[in-house]
């Protein structure tokens, strides 16, 4: 765990980076609320094309559904968690900073015209279960981080285990 008085916070008089958990489908309501109260915010998007019966529509999407990121400092978190639409902020037993440089490299990625889309976040040794092609519903621990993914079926009964290289677009976590 991070501890909030770390570097980054302290050049910044004390104001980081937290993730928001915001009520379902009010990203945007949050993001509009405290730029009102003149608090820093951020909330990655993208766009989608939609169809209705009638026509056809780009609209903007949160990258990450249920979620808004704001820098304050956490003597003025009431004034955030006052906020309609916000539900508490993210950390484990108390909020717990983003360090800067993870939203600056999010912020890159979403004023660059490269394509991105939203991917599952895996770390080496959780339990993962396969979605789609000829291993569906395969369950594993993951192990590799490359491309494709390798993946291993244990037997803990016999403390035996195989792996299987799986494409990464068809991995999440179980």
């Amino acid at each position: 765990m991070q501890e909030i008085t770390n570097s980054n916070c302290e050049r910044n008089l004390g104001h980081c980076w937290f993730a928001l958990q915001t009520r379902s489908r009010h990203e945007k309501i949050v993001r509009h609320e405290l730029a009102i109260r003149n608090i820093e915010q951020f909330l990655p998007t993208v766009k989608r094309l939609s169809q209705w019966k009638d026509r056809k529509k780009e609209i903007e999407f949160p990258l990450f559904p249920g979620y808004c990121f704001a820098r304050f400092s956490l003597d003025n978190r009431l004034a955030v968690l006052q906020s309609p639409g916000v539900v508490h902020i993210v950390g484990a037993l108390r909020p717990e900073p983003i360090p800067d440089l993870e939203i600056e490299s999010l912020r890159i990625v979403m004023n660059n015209r490269t394509r991105y889309e939203l991917y599952p976040y895996l770390k080496e040794g959780c339990l993962v279960e396969v979605t789609k092609g000829p291993m569906q519903g395969v369950k594993g621990v993951f192990v590799k981080h490359a491309r494709p993914y390798r993946l291993v079926l244990s037997i803990n009964l016999i403390q035996r285990a195989v792996a299987v290289e799986v494409d990464a677009s068809s991995v999440v976590p179980a």
